[in-house]
């Protein structure tokens, strides 16, 4: 059995934010100056993007609902995050750039009655100190907010999305602000801000690339764990849990995605979620996991025998998708097109599989992996970004993979052979940096690692 301490525990809303203002208003690198400085840099960067005589309006997302009177965590609107730092809901975020440049934010005010429930909420003071921004009201004084119309050429909007749809607050606020710019004349705009938000943002700054650095430290640090851990008695939960404990016990807030645990014939399953199996001696295991840190996310996956050694077929087909993989970031570097590290590592693979026979020709590689190669990581785990060229300062995965289900047409030695390995490259003038490196992938390192004494359970 796992020590108690490892099981996963779903943080209270009140802990929720208690933690919030604890570590994102007092963080051991720069307490909330450092974050105030930055989220105002990517208003001034966007502000410098749009035309003069321009306004801006975001909406915060919406609270999910789990079950009755119970909702999930609360996940921000990654753009509204990007932009505001603030981390609750109900709120409306105006940029102006007219004569002037300005940010204004509205926030609902404290409430001690809810926050009994909910927890401590920012209010306008709270905003005006932990996120810096000088020009915050109360949530119902925005329908009696005046801008003078007559200096306005432009309305940008961004539009509800399924995040934040749901919200009354923002349905109705959206309507509200639709009405009073169409009054005046103005049609607002709701195509530019979708696609200038997504080239910010995927171009990291310094600040986001050491967020994003620590928490693929602590996702790697998870995968040595779990290698250490990892045995046969052990079901797809409890890797989970000793993931998610690493995860909280370096300080990442929550993992960045549902944590993808699968042994065996669920190895082949691309976004398996359940983690409910019982592992078998035998078996692969995938570990696609990230932590999620400052609201910034890692991706990181390492495949592992489930009893410490691959198999003679399990290390074959293990070994032409590290060597995809290497190929993949090695084609990483600034001016390629976006898809070029893909397109190397699937010749790779294409390689790999004729010469075990398993294919005879290219077209049938997307029998065994359906997948594309590449995606860009920050704020949301599959970022915002272009499809164009690579730039200093992205953020990608490089993850090929293959999977072989029971039933494909191949040898039946291969079959229930799942292998996806991935790592967080940043691009960088001179090529790229593997922001994930130090979670182990070549066989001797993974297979030495398993024989170590794990600090869970202390064996």
């Amino acid at each position: 059995m796992l020590l108690k301490n490892c099981l996963y525990r779903r943080l209270s809303l009140t802990t929720f934010f208690v933690i919030y203002l604890v570590v994102f208003a007092r963080a051991q690198d720069g307490s909330s100056a450092v974050l105030a400085g930055f989220h105002s840099s990517c208003r001034e960067k966007l502000l410098n993007m749009l035309p003069d005589s321009s306004v801006a309006v975001f909406f915060s997302a919406a609270p999910k609902n789990m079950s009755a009177d119970v909702d999930y965590p609360y996940h921000q609107d990654a753009d509204f995050y990007y932009l505001t730092g603030y981390r609750e809901p109900s709120a409306v975020l105006i940029l102006l750039k007219l004569d002037y440049t300005s940010a204004v934010l509205f926030v609902p005010p404290r409430d001690t009655a809810s926050e009994i429930w909910t927890g401590r909420r920012m209010g306008v003071e709270g905003a005006k100190k932990i996120l810096g921004m000088d020009t915050v009201f109360s949530l119902e004084k925005i329908e009696s907010y005046n801008i003078d119309n007559q200096y306005i050429k432009h309305v940008y909007i961004k539009p509800l999305n399924e995040y934040n749809s749901g919200s009354r607050v923002a349905g109705d606020l959206s309507k509200s602000v639709m009405r009073k710019f169409q009054a005046s004349g103005i049609k607002p705009d709701e195509s530019l801000l979708p696609s200038l938000i997504p080239v910010l943002r995927a171009v990291k700054s310094e600040e986001e690339t050491a967020w994003m650095k620590r928490a693929a430290a602590i996702t790697c640090d998870a995968q040595k764990e779990l290698m250490r851990t990892l045995d046969t008695s052990m079901y797809e939960y409890q890797a989970q849990a000793v993931v998610e404990y690493v995860f909280k016990s370096e300080g990442a807030e929550e993992p960045a995605f549902p944590s993808i645990l699968g042994s065996g014939e669920n190895s082949c399953i691309l976004h398996y979620e359940s983690n409910r199996k019982k592992m078998q001696g035998g078996e692969l295991l995938v570990a696609d996991i990230g932590a999620g840190y400052r609201g910034y996310a890692a991706d990181v996956t390492r495949t592992m025998p489930v009893n410490g050694k691959f198999s003679a077929e399990q290390a074959a087909v293990y070994n032409i998708v590290l060597h995809a993989q290497e190929a993949g970031i090695n084609a990483c570097r600034p001016g390629v097109p976006f898809g070029f590290p893909g397109k190397v590592a699937m010749d790779s693979l294409a390689a790999g599989l004729k010469r075990l026979g398993i294919i005879r020709e290219n077209d049938e590689l997307r029998k065994y992996i359906p997948h594309g190669i590449s995606h860009y990581v920050g704020l949301d785990v599959h970022d915002a970004g272009p499809a164009d060229t690579l730039r200093p300062g992205n953020v990608i995965t490089v993850e090929p993979g293959i999977y072989i289900p029971a039933g494909s047409p191949c040898d039946r030695k291969w079959w229930n052979t799942g292998v996806r390995i991935e790592d967080d490259i940043l691009i960088t003038g001179a090529g790229f940096e593997v922001l994930s490196a130090a979670a182990p992938k070549d066989i001797p390192s993974v297979e030495a690692l398993m024989r170590k004494p794990s600090r869970i359970r202390g064996r």
